[in-house]
């Protein structure tokens, strides 16, 4: 049986991942290791506020490492977070990029590992146009340390940054911008506020339930997505309300999970959320947690036992796909997620808009049933 409390693990998959309590301290040993000698520190505003970052810059001081830290990071990052940091990198003499927090610091980082040796302009590494060709040039030592537990960016080989004037969002993916060494730390996130666990934990659930039902053939994602999936249901509400170091730890490996299950794909849920990103600025997390009872409603039929398999993982006694949503409603209303889009101000006047954009997103392609634009129109109406 796992003490997740005690233990301390290192595993290979897809990079190398140290895993346990306290393991961050073993970040600044292993950059000197790598004959590293100043490090970009990219992380949000809200980090620098935490006694916890602190902590990490006198780690890598003490060992005689020089730190440049870079936090000017939009909740939705943008091309010019991105140059920013790569102006600082450069002027600052840094050799080492390390992405330390959530999402935002995840893909923030990643694309500027991506930017630094590489000159043509950041969105012609957009990966629906072949982009990832043109990622041929050596890239910065790169290391992430997660903060919270939803995105799975630690383990990703993309990051979607937004176009500052348009706020259309790019993917950038090269198999270069998978980071050397991953540290994963659960009492990182013991600091975190109930609405940042809960709308990046129902992140990674989404992450492993997209997968999951998602088409195509692959054997390994749809199981580490099952057990990604049963973690979450059992340590996400308890990880909100009554936090611990097992169940912020079982939260932490399902996000690792989510993200390297999704290789496989995802679907309609997150082809919703990224518009709400956009046009409403909406927490990428939240727009996933309101929209995924009814991506999978629409994704029912069709995909009855899979729903059926979710729905036993998580010990239901009703293996129906209609158990299985509502047993996410439940969560989502233990953790305090809002039911609706009006919630967050989202109206009609707002979803020709949505739905122009969702249709355009990648994620939906391999979703297990089409999706038209009426779809989409059709699921934000049911949701405000």
């Amino acid at each position: 049986m796992t003490d997740w409390n005690t233990m301390k693990c290192n595993f290979n998959f897809p990079t190398s991942i140290r895993f346990g309590k306290d393991v961050i301290f073993e970040l600044a040993p292993h950059l000197k290791e790598q004959g590293l000698k100043h490090v970009l520190l990219v992380s949000d505003p809200g980090m620098l506020k935490l006694p916890v970052f602190q902590s990490v810059v006198d780690s890598l001081t003490k060992a005689d490492l020089k730190v440049s830290v870079f936090s000017e990071i939009a909740k939705n990052p943008v091309k010019s977070n991105v140059l920013n940091g790569v102006a600082l990198y450069q002027k600052s003499g840094c050799d080492c990029v390390v992405g330390f927090g959530g999402g935002a610091s995840m893909d923030v980082a990643r694309a500027i590992v991506l930017k630094v040796n590489h000159p043509l302009d950041l969105f012609a590494y957009d990966d629906a146009i072949g982009g990832d060709r043109f990622v041929t040039n050596e890239v910065p030592y790169f290391v992430t340390v997660p903060t919270t537990s939803g995105t799975g960016s630690e383990v990703g080989r993309s990051t979607v940054i937004a176009d500052d004037v348009t706020h259309e969002k790019k993917i950038l993916f090269a198999p270069k911008l998978l980071a050397k060494k991953v540290f994963v730390d659960p009492a990182l996130s013991l600091q975190l506020p109930p609405f940042i666990t809960a709308a990046t934990g129902i992140d990674a659930l989404t992450h492993n339930v997209e997968a999951y039902l998602s088409k195509g053939f692959s054997p390994l994602c749809d199981g580490i997505a099952l057990e990604g999936i049963r973690l979450i249901a059992e340590s996400l509400e308890r990880a909100t309300n009554r936090p611990d170091l097992e169940s912020r730890s079982k939260m932490a490996m399902a996000s690792l999970m989510g993200a390297t299950a999704f290789q496989k794909g995802l679907g309609v849920v997150h082809s919703l959320a990224h518009p709400l990103s956009t046009v409403m600025d909406m927490h990428h997390g939240l727009a996933n947690a309101i929209m995924i009872p009814f991506g999978l409603e629409f994704n029912a039929e069709g995909s009855e036992e899979r729903f059926k398999n979710m729905a036993e993982v998580c010990q239901l006694s009703d293996t129906s796909p209609r158990s299985f949503i509502q047993f996410i409603r439940d969560l989502n209303q233990e953790i305090g997620i809002p039911a609706t889009l009006g919630s967050q101000k989202v109206g009609k006047e707002h979803l020709d808009k949505l739905a122009d954009l969702a249709i355009k997103d990648p994620c939906h392609a391999s979703n297990p049933r089409t999706v038209t634009r009426e779809d989409f129109h059709r699921l934000y109406s049911k949701a405000l």
